[in-house]
């Protein structure tokens, strides 16, 4: 993190010494949107924090409304400057360490700046050219200069994560989820639009403060409804948030016709994790497994926790032989996993080797129910323990009967 600072430190310094020097109505401007984020963070705050407390991860806090229109309409010193004062406000609602803090808060002066040269290099500024050609033009300049400012970002954070992470980096954790970078890059479109208002008409930039507001309760209602639905040690759905979507895709199956498989993802001995390395180790792994399940599955197919150490996949539109395939690809994913965590002294600890027993059911022929398929696959997770552990097993045909008591 200290190497990273030292590079943005740099770069902002030659972009501010070589930047033009404000004129009035820069100054007028940076007024402006200094008020309209002032009065979304004084009037965002509680939501702010809630919205903090309930997530442990890199947290969207919507400011880049008022960072990015700030990059392409002022020059880099005032840009920083309204950086710098929505920071300071944050910093009695964020609550986080100071170099965590200072990390963030030099993340978005780097992306400001960055972007802001960026606009500048590719021209023409706001309201610059008329006709047609002159509108895409600038709305093309727009887009790029808005993914140079979310890119650096991404890069920026990621890599500090990627390097602090306790476990192996994945896409998901280093570059965030895909509804991260989606609210990410809606909160750079508005900033776009505030910085075109800002240019044509400034006073409706007041639309922009009382949109923001309403936008910041938004994201606090879709994070409630993502939380009921979220299982807060992997990040994957919980049994509530699979079985509901699960339901939707078995009824679509049913009307098309369509092939559908459950698999049934089964950790072998992960008690022995826990008893050898504890817990925390033992969470580090479901983790890592989630992530990886996230990663070797298609967009469509379903990924969720069961409970304890089983996981659940849906897997619709897809045949026997691709089925088997998934299967065995996760079963080799997570075999090849090298898990860095700590033990039960807390001294660094690498978990590896772990193998897993799969069970398979198919609709419609282990079960037309959504509860059917899953007895049907805990019967072929049992029948693939007995067999000697690490291993895929498709359900027996027939009627499902619970294991026998040991």
């Amino acid at each position: 993190m200290l190497g990273l600072e030292v590079v943005a430190v740099a770069v902002l310094a030659v972009s501010f010494f070589h930047s033009l020097v404000p004129g009035g109505r820069d100054w007028i401007n940076f007024g402006i949107l200094a008020a309209g984020a002032t009065v979304h963070i004084q009037l965002t705050q509680r939501q702010e924090e809630r919205r903090r407390n309930r997530t442990k991860k890199v947290l969207i806090d919507l400011t880049a409304v008022w960072t990015f229109s700030a990059a392409l309409i002022l020059p880099v010193p005032l840009t920083l400057l309204v950086v710098f004062l929505i920071r300071l406000q944050h910093w009695f609602i964020a609550r986080r360490p100071a170099h965590n803090f200072i990390f963030s808060s030099i993340t978005h002066g780097l992306a400001g700046a960055v972007a802001h040269l960026t606009y500048v290099a590719l021209g023409p500024h706001l309201l610059g050219q008329s006709g047609w050609g002159g509108f895409w033009q600038e709305a093309g300049t727009i887009v790029l200069t808005g993914v140079v400012y979310e890119a650096i970002q991404i890069l920026y954070v990621g890599g500090a994560l990627a390097l602090g992470l306790s476990s192996e980096p994945t896409l998901r954790n280093v570059l965030g989820s895909p509804a991260d970078n989606l609210l990410e890059a809606v909160t750079i479109g508005l900033g776009a639009v505030t910085a075109i208002l800002l240019a044509v008409v400034p006073p409706m930039v007041v639309v922009m403060a009382v949109a923001t507001v309403v936008f910041n309760r938004l994201a606090e209602l879709d994070q409630l409804q993502n939380d009921v639905r979220t299982d807060p040690k992997t990040g994957i759905l919980n049994m509530r948030g699979w079985s509901e979507s699960a339901e939707r895709a078995l009824e679509r199956t049913a009307r098309s016709g369509d092939q559908l498989a459950l698999l049934m993802v089964d950790l072998d001995h992960f008690k022995w994790i826990n008893d050898t390395y504890g817990h925390p180790a033992g969470d580090d792994v479901l983790r890592t497994v989630a992530q990886t399940l996230d990663e070797v599955t298609r967009p469509s197919d379903l990924v969720g926790r069961f409970g304890g150490e089983e996981f659940l996949i849906l897997l619709p539109d897809i045949d026997e032989e691709a089925t088997w395939d998934a299967a065995e690809r996760i079963r080799v994913a997570i075999a090849k996993l090298h898990i860095v965590t700590t033990d039960k002294r807390g001294d660094p600890a690498t978990i590896a080797d772990r193998t897993t027993s799969i069970g398979v059911a198919r609709h419609p022929r282990h079960g037309a129910t959504l509860d059917s398929l899953l007895q049907s696959a805990d019967a072929a997770v049992y029948l693939a323990k007995e067999n000697g552990r690490d291993q895929v097993c498709f359900a027996p045909d027939g009627p499902v009967t619970p294991p026998a008591a040991p």
